[in-house]
């Protein structure tokens, strides 16, 4: 009997279940493809990510150093002893007379460019060392008997046997530098309290004022031009005493503005009322506010001198009153005044600028042209007032020395991410630096070193921290890097502006020792290393030293080019054996050229 709920057995159809088989296998394999798309780009991602480092990482670390061939540079021939390239008397007749701009600086052109050692004079011996050189000198040295013969009577200086001595007199103190300092300090009471530090002489003579002072606390700058006889700035860089060559003529001064405490000019010749009183407002412009001009000499004191300057009294009396009035005009005031000295100070604020009126001379430059540029930089005839923006650059407002060496000045907000605590920075780092350069160079820091030079000063950082040793640095500050000259100057250093793709303002042989702290990697994209090196050698002093703080990729070919030039190298380690930057000392070889061996 059949049960009712019963139902005819089925059997599934084959074909029936290979329908949803076939859906899942294709269901699946879409998933897997994607999800194995998703793991290729995730994949990709995370290698570009974790492999792009370490490629360029070893792109980095590949960089061989730079590596030239050996080379030996030639003698220049003897009448090259005294070249100075910029400043080349056989070049004089190729520009005008206007204002003597034919003595300012013109570079020769790159084709002719001399690629040669400059040799010494016949007889050059080993610089006396400081302080006696201050009074003497080798005759052979800076072997010129012009100033010997022309003002033997104003005791500049006198040969005796194989030297050069120089008593301290002077065209207007004939009795000697220290008492017209002396008289000087009565009129100026400033320069006993450390009040003035800095000072430019301008016209300098032997530098017989500058190196007075420098045992009175005043750290001077001595200016004059080359000339084909005198050779002021050689014997005042042979002596010791700071100077560079220059002139004020139709350019800017290689100095920024509101730089200097004290400028002087003793009989100096320079035409101060002349050409609506343009270099006295040069003048101004560097002295910082409140600073001092002195002048002695025509036509100070007039009234008892004029007999002896081969003039009339009522000329000398027209050209004080013009003088007088110029001087007025750009807000000087008449400070003090004594026999053969007057003084005249810069005023202390912007007060006295404001009372002037469109049509007052001269009229206040304008914003078109930075007060600090003075690189090649025209003078023009207008006044430059010191900046509102800041309120100690005035001689009262500065910090007297030495405590103003490491106050961090205003200027320094002019640097680029300049601070004060990259100021602190700077002066302690160069503390450790300089500590460690005289473990591997004993000499720095003795008498064997006198006149140094920073190449690439940032804040005159080496400077300060050798203030306790017996030298002077002169501070170079790249015209076309960052401007802190303003910064060395504020701290109661010196220095200068300079472009190292030329030749410096100075003599062969008047540098005892040069500092460099990475030039090349800044400056190798414009400057030939060659050329730069050459220049290095020509204003070293023979046995003199030189510190490279450079790349490691440029040390190498440094030394290979230091070889070909004779010298002696070592490269070292840095304070903190950093791989990448390292440190060369080199000392350049005393000789003599062949033809005076023979």
């Amino acid at each position: 009997m059949k049960n009712k709920d019963s139902k005819p057995a089925t059997y599934p159809d084959k074909t029936s279940r290979i329908v949803p088989v076939t859906l899942m296998f294709i269901v699946l394999c879409g998933f897997s493809f994607y999800l194995g798309g998703i793991f290729c780009s995730e994949k990709n991602r995370f290698f570009k990510k974790d492999v792009t480092p370490v490629i360029q990482f070893r792109k980095e670390t590949a960089v061989a150093p730079l590596q030239i061939k050996s080379l030996a540079f030639p003698e220049c021939s003897s009448d090259y002893q005294d070249y100075t390239p910029c400043t080349d008397p056989k070049r004089w007749k190729k520009y005008g007379n206007y204002r003597l701009s034919f003595m300012e600086r013109h570079c020769p052109p790159m084709t002719e460019r001399k690629e040669c050692l400059v040799p010494p004079p016949d007889g050059y011996k080993p610089p006396i060392r400081w302080p006696k050189s201050r009074d003497e000198c080798w005759y052979r040295n800076v072997p010129y008997d012009w100033i010997n013969n022309q003002k033997s009577n104003q005791h500049w200086l006198r040969k005796e046997g194989e030297k050069f001595f120089f008593p301290g007199g002077g065209t207007m103190f004939p009795n000697g530098v220290g008492a017209y300092v002396d008289s000087m300090q009565k009129l100026i009471p400033g320069m006993k309290d450390g009040t003035i530090r800095t000072a430019i002489d301008t016209g300098c003579g032997v530098a017989s004022w500058g190196g007075d002072l420098l045992d009175r606390g005043i750290l001077t700058v001595s200016l004059a031009p080359r000339d084909n006889h005198e050779a002021q700035v050689q014997f005042a860089l042979e002596r010791g005493i700071p100077a560079i060559l220059g002139i004020i003529s139709t350019q800017r001064l290689p100095f920024p503005s509101n730089s200097f405490d004290m400028a002087h000019c003793s009989r100096c010749l320079i035409p101060w009322a002349e050409f609506d009183g343009i270099y006295l407002l040069e003048i101004h412009r560097i002295l910082r506010p409140g600073g001092f001009w002195v002048l002695s000499g025509p036509p100070i004191n007039y009234e008892n001198r004029w007999r002896g300057w081969n003039t009339t009294v009522q000329e000398q009396k027209a050209d004080f009153d013009k003088l007088k009035k110029l001087l007025a005009s750009m807000c000087f005031k008449l400070y003090n005044k004594k026999d053969d000295i007057a003084v005249w100070q810069k005023s202390p604020d912007n007060s006295c600028y404001n009372h002037g009126t469109p049509a007052s001379y001269p009229p206040k430059c304008d914003d078109s042209m930075d007060p600090d540029s003075a690189w090649y930089t025209p003078l023009r005839s207008c006044i430059t007032t010191p900046s509102q923006n800041f309120k100690k650059l005035g001689l009262q407002s500065t910090p007297k020395w030495p405590n103003r060496l490491h106050i961090t000045p205003e200027r320094v907000s002019m640097v680029p991410s300049g601070s004060s605590g990259g100021f602190k920075h700077d002066d302690n780092k160069w503390k450790v630096r300089v500590k460690h350069y005289k473990t591997l160079l004993p000499a720095l820091g003795s008498d064997k070193i006198r006149n140094i030079m920073d190449m690439n000063t940032l804040y005159g950082g080496f400077a300060a921290a050798l203030i306790n040793s017996p030298v002077w640095v002169m501070n170079v500050v790249s015209s076309y890097g960052v401007n802190s000259l303003g910064v060395v100057y504020d701290r109661g250093l010196i220095g200068t502006y300079h472009d190292w793709c030329e030749a410096f303002s100075t003599y062969p042989r008047t540098y005892d020792l040069l500092h460099l702290d990475g030039l090349f990697t800044a400056e190798s994209h414009r400057c030939e290393i060659k050329y730069v090196l050459l220049e290095m050698d020509r204003i070293l002093r023979p046995n003199g030293y030189v510190i490279i703080r450079e790349s490691s990729y440029f040390i190498d070919a440094v030394a290979t080019i230091a070889k070909g030039m004779r010298w002696n190298c070592q490269k070292h380690d840095t304070e903190y054996n950093v791989e990448k930057e390292k440190l060369l000392i080199c000392q350049k070889k005393l000789w003599y050229p062949k033809k005076s061996q023979q």
